[in-house]
Parts: structure tokens; C-alpha cells; sequence
């Protein structure tokens, strides 16, 4: 059986992997509709499929991408050897390879040729199923406002935007005592939220915000922004106040446990959006971040590589 079939592509004839694409040339590539030569994509519904390492967690692990402008989406997860997906890390380096996503080495290329694109080793892709990301976002498992109990002790974040220098940062953090694996492990923020059944969002009943529980694919900042327009034109939910949170705001979201996709967040909001950007830039320069995979905020040029979005709004 190919790959195409066992990772039931619809497009099969045009399914075929394209080598040159690395995590950071993606950037470039989808967001500028270019790349190299300038011509490589031809319309919006055009895709790309391409291999790379994701070191966010450790192990490294070897992911197969389904790229394209509107879109990129995790296809499977290749069991290759750990010796080699951990040479595209260190092959990487720190500055080559932006936000722990690393381009693949020929050695891993060759042999993924052998075993799984020539002759696909069913044994060693694991599908991620489209059914799976419907299902996170059917039942919440949390109470609804009717349910509000007595005693909620509100707390009021900050909601407009500002520069923080990574001092500064660390203040914040202590004094809401949010939970920060690196600045405040010892932290927990206690929020109350509490399920809209409108499928897409819930409310924080502490903090009186509103939150998207998907999000926008991985962009950069204009686009996210774009994002975020969009849903005040299309009045997302009944509204058109929405916006990009505040890091005090992204935090308070961040729970001291992982949940079962290994991130800090309740189970109620997307995977998809592991990583996603605040509305607040870094003091000297910068933008800062909120990363649920890794429990911890952190800053970046908010270009190459970019992030994810998830929009809030004040009740």
C-alpha cells in the first residue's frame, strides 16, 4: 500500500513529497506565496506535503506536514530511528531551525525514501485522524452559567497591550501567581469556565472573558490579525469585539498539569493552536508568546516563524 492510500489522500495522483520544503522556508513560502522561485504556488487550494522534526517535546519526533496557504495540517507520525531525527536537531542548531521545528537531514531522507515513501512500511505511520479533531471539540465536560456558584472572588487581567521586558514578565506572572514551568512552577491559577453551548466557545466567569476554542493556523502576526478581523466582520458568535489577549490573559488560560495532547490547557480548547501570540511585545524588541505545549511564555520576531492565534473578548 503507498503512503497516499494508507493516509487516505484524496488526491493521490498529485500526492508526492516535495524535499526542499523546511519549516522555516514554509514560512516564507505560504505566507508571501512565494518562496525560492516565486511561482511555486498557483492558487489557494493548491497542497504540499513534506517531512520535518519537531523537537517541542522530547523525544524529537519525524511528522509528515499537509501544507498550503489556507491551511497546514499534521498528516502522521513517522517511527523512524532516534538517532536520526535527534541528527536533525542537532544539524539544526538554535538559530537555523526557529521555534524547535527542524528541517530533516539526507541521511533521515534517504531513509525515508527506503522505508516509507518507496516502499511504505505500514508499521511505521501512525495517521492522525481528522475524526480526532472533530471529537475535542464535541462535549466540554464543563458546567454551564446557570451552574455559576456562589463566591467566585472575580479577578480583572489587563486588556491593552503593552511592552514588557522579561523582568518585568516575571512580576506579572508571580503576582497573579499563574502557572509558568521556567518563572513560577509552582504557580496555579484557579479561572471558572463555564460552556456557551455554541460549539466554538466558553467563558472564563472569573476573569470575564470570552475565548475562541479553536484558532487560527500557524501565520504570521499581520495574518493573525486578518484572523481576528475577520471574525468582528462575520460577528463570530454574536460579536465584534473580538481580539488578540494580553500575555496576563493567554495565562491565566495555563494549567499546572498537561492534559491528554500534552498540553496546559483544558481539554475544551483546540490542540491545534499549541503555541499562540499575545497582543504584547518584548522590551528591547519582539513579540511575546504563550506556549501551552512547553508551560512557559516565551518571545519571537512574530515573522518567521510566526504563530498561532486565539481570540478572546471582554464580557
Amino acid at each position: 500500500m503507498g503512503l497516499a492510500n494508507l493516509l487516505d489522500i484524496s488526491d493521490r495522483q498529485g500526492f508526492s513529497i516535495d524535499w526542499e520544503i523546511t519549516p522555516t522556508y514554509s514560512f516564507t513560502m505560504f505566507e508571501s506565496w512565494g518562496g525560492k522561485d516565486g511561482e511555486r504556488i498557483r492558487n489557494n487550494d493548491e497542497k504540499f506535503y513534506y517531512f520535518y522534526v519537531n523537537a517541542w517535546a522530547l523525544p524529537a519526533a519525524l511528522y509528515l506536514m499537509e501544507r498550503g496557504v489556507k491551511h497546514a495540517r499534521i498528516l502522521a507520525r513517522i517511527t523512524a530511528p532516534q538517532d536520526l531525527i535527534d541528527e536533525c536537531v542537532a544539524a539544526g542548531g538554535r538559530s537555523a531551525s526557529l521555534d524547535r521545528n527542524y528541517a530533516i537531514t539526507p541521511a533521515l531522507r534517504e531513509w525515508l525514501l527506503r522505508t516509507v515513501v518507496n516502499d511504505t512500511d505500514a508499521a511505521l505511520v501512525s495517521p492522525v485522524l481528522a475524526e480526532e479533531e472533530t471529537a475535542e471539540l464535541s462535549d466540554t465536560g464543563l458546567p454551564t452559567v446557570a451552574e455559576l456558584p456562589d463566591g467566585l472572588n472575580p479577578v480583572q487581567l489587563r486588556n491593552e497591550p503593552a511592552f514588557f521586558s522579561s523582568e518585568q514578565l516575571v512580576e506579572l506572572i508571580r503576582h497573579h501567581n499563574f502557572f509558568d514551568q521556567k518563572r513560577n512552577p509552582g504557580g496555579s491559577f484557579v479561572n471558572y469556565l463555564v460552556d456557551n453551548q455554541d460549539q466554538r466557545t466558553v467563558t472564563d466567569q472569573r476573569t470575564a472573558l470570552m475565548w475562541d476554542r479553536q484558532g487560527c493556523d500557524l501565520a504570521n502576526l499581520k495574518r493573525v490579525r486578518k484572523y481576528i478581523d475577520d471574525l468582528n466582520r462575520e460577528k463570530f458568535a454574536g460579536h465584534d469585539n473580538w481580539r488578540l489577549p494580553t500575555i496576563d490573559e493567554a495565562l491565566s488560560l495555563m494549567e499546572p498539569a498537561q492534559n491528554q495532547s500534552g498540553l496546559h490547557l483544558h481539554p475544551c480548547f483546540s490542540r491545534k493552536q499549541p503555541f499562540i501570540f499575545t497582543a504584547d511585545q518584548r522590551r528591547p524588541g519582539g513579540y511575546w508568546f504563550v506556549d501551552y505545549k512547553q508551560g512557559a511564555a516565551f518571545w519571537a520576531s512574530g515573522t518567521i516563524p510566526g504563530g498561532f492565534g486565539r481570540a478572546c473578548r471582554s464580557v
